[in-house]
């Protein structure tokens, strides 16, 4: 015990082996045969030196460098060697491109257990790489251009050298879609793309003006980028950092973001003066292209607020271990064990309902489309919202101690809501779910049916499902005042269903018990649904 009862720091653990909710969803879904390289990237990521460099890489944040010495325009973003440090473990890890490398369904899981790991230790660096992989099914709209880009999407490699596409190793791809006054209205959009009159190698080629508000990483080595090549026809264009002839593209970058997370991570402003592009997709087709790349990036979401939600679960079980007040450690306090019982809770479900989710994309069973189709924006919507009050209670079981930004709440704490907002926030997510119903409702019959096979076993669950069923019949316009009311319940059906199948009967039967009681919902730990919230701890965390 510290002189000064201060509790040591968490590091040199493995975020693997501790975590036995992750351990189970990898076996479950068929991706034990990555066992042993997650094994190795969860003592990698937990090590004191991993954790020092996440730290450096938030603290020492990219400077942007629009002119060189000599006044020519370069547009560069500079990082600190942290980042890169990061980036190479991500792309390592397979973040950037594993389910496009591997011809296993159960590589979508195995993807997710490291993503979810790398989250939890520096999230910045996910967004440029989590964007690359989500764009090799659209790049591959375009055959020719995904021909010569593919070797360098499905390298594990990270070449953070800023030359022609044509001199990496590997490259990294961004995303350019919401524009100043329109946000995620992209029927708004003014950016146009002119059509040069030539046809080069990677098909017809464009001149890109117009503007973006928010250019995820610029210095990616290209980007995917929404623009009108006539009243109301957005397409999906590929646009380099660097134009094939060597020269730079005239995507001028304005200024980054100063945002309240995401430090680490590079976002910016930006306008192209005659950008060179070439079409991505069919001409005027360029939303539901695109969204093709953010249906992968909110499954991601997804992951990575479970990642936020284990990490601050992890850190304040091992805080209030090693803290003692009143003469006992703090995580022994009555209100303070059921606090972390509903946490433990908390997270493993929302682990479940990613990992779950992940393993329908390696699927094209009628399910497995369908749980697709809804539940990733129902995941993306729940676990994102869910993490940013999570975060703020982990900060709280260290008292001041989490208010100081020489611990690892704080940026953990700010972290949180990107995910919510990125991808297209609450509201969106939840139309998106009544527009899902709408388009087809076979989909959430074969949900609902699928469900009640599990919820057959408890009766509160299976009036859900008939409530959810009865619901789901009305107009969309009826019930769209209610959309997150609606994404909440089935949301919790959802994860409900998967305790029943995949956690502990102990974990289970609090989960449903609490969930499902009238009084649950306004703050964690008002109740953990068993009398039993030690068992709940040790089944959460294995030393």
């Amino acid at each position: 015990m510290h002189p000064h009862n201060q509790a040591p720091e968490l590091k040199d653990y493995n975020l693997y082996t501790s975590d036995p909710a992750l351990r189970r969803a990898v076996q479950h879904h068929g991706a034990q045969w990555r066992d042993a390289e997650l094994l190795r990237q969860g003592a990698a990521y937990g090590a004191e030196a991993t954790l020092r460099a996440a730290e450096d890489a938030n603290q020492f944040e990219p400077v942007l460098h629009t002119h060189s010495r000599g006044g020519d325009r370069i547009d560069e973003v500079r990082f600190h060697p942290a980042w890169h440090q990061m980036m190479t473990m991500a792309r390592a890890s397979g973040i950037a491109n594993l389910p496009f490398a591997d011809a296993r369904a159960s590589v979508w899981p195995a993807y997710g257990a490291s993503l979810y790991m790398h989250s939890q230790i520096e999230s910045g660096s996910t967004c440029p790489t989590t964007m690359t992989k989500a764009s090799i099914p659209v790049l591959q709209l375009n055959t020719a251009l995904y021909a010569a880009l593919q070797p360098k999407l499905l390298s594990t490699a990270y070449d953070a050298r800023d030359i022609p596409l044509a001199e990496k190793q590997s490259i990294t791809i961004g995303m350019g879609m919401t524009e100043r006054q329109g946000g995620s209205d992209l029927r708004t959009n003014t950016t146009r793309a002119q059509p040069t009159g030539v046809s080069g190698d990677w098909g017809e080629e464009y001149l890109i003006t117009g503007q973006k508000w928010f250019f995820s990483a610029p210095m990616c080595d290209g980007h995917l980028v929404l623009a009108q090549t006539g009243e109301g026809r957005a397409t999906c264009f590929f646009v380099p950092r660097w134009r094939p002839d060597g020269s730079k593209n005239a995507v001028f970058i304005q200024r980054l973001k100063d945002k309240v997370g995401n430090r680490s991570n590079s976002s910016s402003e930006v306008e192209f003066h005659e950008a060179w592009g070439v079409r991505v997709g069919d001409e005027g087709r360029g939303i539901p292209t695109i969204i093709e790349m953010a249906t992968y990036t909110r499954l991601d979401c997804a992951l990575s607020s479970a990642g936020f939600m284990r990490q601050g679960f992890a850190q304040a079980l091992f805080y209030t271990r090693n803290r003692h007040a009143f003469g006992k450690a703090l995580a022994e306090q009555p209100a303070m064990t059921t606090l972390l019982a509903d946490m433990a809770l908390e997270s493993e479900a929302a682990t479940l309902l990613a990992m779950d989710l992940a393993a329908r994309f390696g699927s094209d069973e009628p399910l497995d489309q369908a749980w697709r189709r809804i539940v990733t924006p129902v995941a993306k919507f729940w676990n994102c919202k869910r993490a940013v009050g999570f975060a703020g209670e982990a900060m709280e079981t260290f008292g001041g101690n989490g208010y100081v930004e020489t611990g690892p709440m704080g940026r953990l704490f700010r972290e949180a809501p990107v995910n919510s907002i990125w991808e297209g926030s609450g509201n969106v997510m939840c139309l998106d779910v009544l527009r899902a119903l709408a388009r087809r409702q076979d989909d959430m019959h074969l949900l609902l049916d699928h469900l009640r096979d599990t919820a057959t076993q408890e009766p509160r669950l299976l009036a859900q499902v008939e409530q959810l069923r009865a619901s789901s019949s009305q107009p969309p316009q009826a019930l769209e005042r209610e959309a997150r009311r609606f994404t909440q319940r089935l949301a919790l059906l959802v994860q409900s269903c998967l305790m029943l199948g995949q956690a502990s009967s102990e974990m289970a039967s609090a989960f449903i018990v609490s969930r499902w009681d009238p009084d649950w919902g306004p703050v964690l730990g008002a109740a953990c649904g068993t009398d039993r919230p030690e068992a709940l701890l040790r089944a959460a965390w294995v030393d």
